[in-house]
């Protein structure tokens, strides 16, 4: 692994912390983009009048282009300037959400949220390449990135905590109007405290390996979207294998390409390789999150906000544990702690299971903390591992790889888990479904615990009460077939990390054979 800071005595200084201060929070920005829409949706659905494929629309494009532009935003960043092309994404991100805060109908929402997801696609790979070049010392990158990691990904948790509060004193419109001000700093200050970087030998733009990186993402997220909500039917399973036959073919023309969109050889390093496949794995894990909500709000009878409440100490855990992390790391090494953090982030899917109709949501909410703490070294130190892997020339296309396989991770964690939890769900419920029920209610029965409940209201007492307590049971049960499942692959994980990164010294550690660990990887 190549260590950029080890040995020499560049010390990063105030300008380049308060510089680390100015990229984290439109990261924080753009992951609450991500999942604020959860709460804003029925408002914008009622104040708009969008009809069910408009809100799926709302909901999703903007998650669509964000991973759809990232490699190629990446990419771009590396050839034009890393600054400047963030500094661009960041008033077309301030105009895009001015544009969505104030739409008037569906359509207008959907084309600035797309225009929202293209913006945000320049954000994450720019501010995690930035980083590589403002902190050379690798103890100082390393807490750095560990510091844009916790607001990258706790922004998405903070999200409906965030949105439930200002959707309780304001319009919907106003979650969007958060990114005026943060991208107005940015702008301000980042020709100030942020270093300008670009490849000196980069060449021009491959537009057809663009259009190949898109073909593929989009096809295939939208593919495991729709089997997340669908199943397997067979226009997800074709969108699926059309997106798996684009990119074998931008995978060939990035091998013959003599400068690349995305250069195939960093696969070659153990470092990089290793760390993204452990970070490919975790995310998968995250959809327990969306199980966990929908448990506190259909089985517990939470409110959107109450239920982010109860998930916000395990967001707190995740953050902690991502900031302490690189100096924990400092002091042994990384596979050891990534791999006790991943013991307890299984002990913490066991803790889970204990969760039932009436009793256990303290299981529930411990359990979710010891997921979320015991899983936060790894995407803190991996992070650094891709970045830090790779010369400075490549950390844009390093950065972007990162963002887009958690992006393909967490839509195929979805449609996997979500597929296992629909089936254990459909299996159970079946006996708890009145028989006189017309056909409508009893798929929508069999769909989800939310339809359950709904086709439940105007049924008798009595029938309403085995209606809705068998569905709670079944989504219990689904919810514990996730868990566990996930606790399987974290279990995987611990593998993974315990051969294949073992070599890896304490961060920061100078040693003897320094040399011949720079030329291993």
């Amino acid at each position: 692994m190549t260590e950029a800071g080890l040995g020499n005595k560049r010390y990063a200084g105030v300008r380049e912390w308060i510089g680390l201060a100015v990229l984290a929070l439109p990261a924080l920005l753009v992951s609450v983009d991500l999942s604020v829409m959860i709460l804003a949706l029925p408002h914008i659905s009622a104040d708009l009048g969008a009809d069910s494929a408009q809100q799926l629309w709302i909901m999703d494009i903007y998650g669509f282009m964000l991973s759809g532009f990232l490699i190629t935003m990446g990419s771009l960043g590396d050839r034009i300037g890393r600054r400047k092309l963030l500094l661009v994404g960041g008033v077309a991100f301030a105009a895009a959400s001015l544009l969505a805060a104030f739409s008037e109908h569906a359509e207008m929402l959907i084309a600035a949220r797309a225009l929202l997801g293209i913006a945000g696609a320049t954000v994450a790979p720019s501010t995690l390449a930035l980083i590589s070049n403002m902190f050379h010392d690798h103890k100082q990158r390393s807490l750095a990135i560990g510091i844009w990691m916790m607001c990258s990904m706790g922004g998405m948790a903070l999200g409906p905590v965030i949105g439930g509060m200002m959707l309780n004193h304001l319009w919907w419109g106003s979650v969007f109007l958060l990114a005026v001000p943060v991208m107005l700093i940015l702008v301000l200050t980042g020709p100030f405290l942020l270093p300008e970087y670009r490849h000196p030998a980069s060449g021009r733009l491959d537009l057809g390996s663009v259009l190949l990186s898109l073909l593929a993402i989009l096809s295939a997220i939208y593919g495991l979207k729709e089997m997340a909500k669908q199943g397997l039917q067979i226009v997800p399973l074709l969108l699926l294998l059309a997106g798996i036959v684009f990119g074998a073919v931008f995978v060939a023309r990035q091998r013959r390409l003599a400068v690349p969109l995305l250069d195939m050889r960093l696969f070659a390093n153990r470092g990089f390789s290793s760390a993204l496949a452990g970070m490919f794995g975790i995310t998968l894990t995250g959809a327990v999150m969306l199980f966990i909500g929908q448990y506190l709000q259909f089985v517990r009878g939470m409110s959107p906000f109450e239920a982010g409440l109860h998930m916000l100490p395990g967001v707190i855990a995740s953050m902690a544990g991502m900031l302490l992390s690189p100096l924990i790391a400092r002091r042994i090494r990384p596979a050891r702690l990534i791999g006790t953090g991943l013991l307890l982030s299984a002990l913490g899917c066991l803790l889970l299971t204990q969760a039932g109709t009436q009793a256990g949501l303290a299981f529930l909410v411990i359990g979710f903390i010891g997921f979320n703490l015991g899983s936060s070294p790894l995407p803190s130190l991996s992070s650094d591992l891709v970045v830090g892997s790779v010369s400075p020339e490549k950390a844009g296309s390093a950065a972007a790889m990162l963002q887009t396989s958690g992006e393909f991770a967490f839509a195929l964690g979805i449609a996997v888990f979500g597929s296992i939890g629909t089936a254990v769900y459909r299996n159970q419920v079946a006996s708890a479904i009145p028989a006189d029920l017309p056909d409508s209610a009893i798929q929508a029965s069999r769909d989800s615990l939310a339809g359950a409940v709904s086709a439940a209201n105007g049924l008798p007492e009595g029938a309403y009460t085995e209606l809705v307590n068998g569905a709670r049971e079944a989504f219990i049960s689904g919810m514990h077939a996730v868990a566990l499942s996930s606790g399987v692959i974290i279990l995987g994980i611990i593998v993974l990390v315990a051969t294949q990164l073992r070599h890896l010294r304490p961060i920061g550690e100078k040693s003897a054979n320094q040399a011949d660990r720079m030329q291993e990887a």
